[in-house]
């Protein structure tokens, strides 16, 4: 996984896995931000790791796409099947594919991270780069102008509307970041065909043949399993004892 600033070529992180999953992506572009700062947008390809812009939009925006718009940077992605709009990262690829093919296959994770490492201090600090003015380092132009900063994405609002069925427990499903979540409805409704109306936290649950409200709530990101809680509808008050009663 690696991630270039696209000025400089700097290659400001460039990690091994065993499998390039949504978690690792996200978890990479913090490392990478943490270290070297946030930027003020991110260009990359339209693999689902990275976007669900052409996934139909059944699981909404994943980890990735959340952790941007709450950063304020601007998310921009390839047109599909054009790869030449990443044709900086696409280069470092192939220069990088070419530098370890003429080394020994690394025989473990740790091995291959090591010789990720190499090149990286290599590519940065002591290989001129020809696009680069005055065939620079990468390391001499990222550190030769101001970074820009991201933007405001507050009213940057995401909607969806999602169509399901509750299952016999009464509980149905909605993917939120990457992240699937349970949400309770009350058995009542099991089997009944329903509209998720989804705007980024804010979920409301309705009949979809009458158009009955079944639920409303804030998602709890820190919860996979949303309780239906208590039904809507006045509490019935419980009768008290009386002490002494009369004869």
């Amino acid at each position: 996984m690696s991630w270039l600033d696209d000025h400089s070529r700097y290659a400001l992180s460039v990690t091994a896995h065993p499998v390039t999953t949504g978690q690792v992506t996200l978890a990479t572009f913090r490392a990478a931000c943490q270290q070297h700062g946030v930027p003020a947008s991110v260009l990359t390809d339209n693999g689902l790791v990275y976007t669900t812009r052409f996934a139909g939009g059944r699981g909404g925006r994943n980890a990735l796409e959340h952790e941007l718009r709450a950063l304020g940077l601007t998310q921009k992605n390839g047109r599909p099947s054009h790869p030449q709009t990443q044709g900086k990262v696409e280069r470092f690829q192939q220069t990088l594919q070419k530098w370890l093919a003429a080394r020994p296959p690394a025989a473990t994770m740790a091995s291959l991270q090591a010789q990720l490492d190499q090149f990286t201090e290599l590519y940065n600090t002591r290989r001129p780069h020809r696009s680069l003015e005055h065939r620079a380092t990468p390391a001499v132009a990222y550190t030769a102008r101001p970074k820009a900063i991201p933007g405001d994405r507050a009213a940057d609002t995401h909607h969806r509307v999602r169509a399901d069925i509750i299952d016999d427990t009464g509980t149905v499903t909605l993917r939120h970041a990457g992240r699937l979540y349970h949400i309770g409805t009350g058995r009542t409704h099991a089997r009944t065909r329903v509209l998720l109306l989804v705007r980024d936290l804010d979920i409301r649950i309705i009949n979809a043949a009458t158009g009955e409200l079944l639920r409303q709530l804030t998602l709890d990101p820190a919860r996979n399993y949303q309780p239906a809680g208590r039904p809507p509808g006045p509490t019935k008050a419980t009768p008290r004892k009386r002490s002494n009663p009369e004869p």
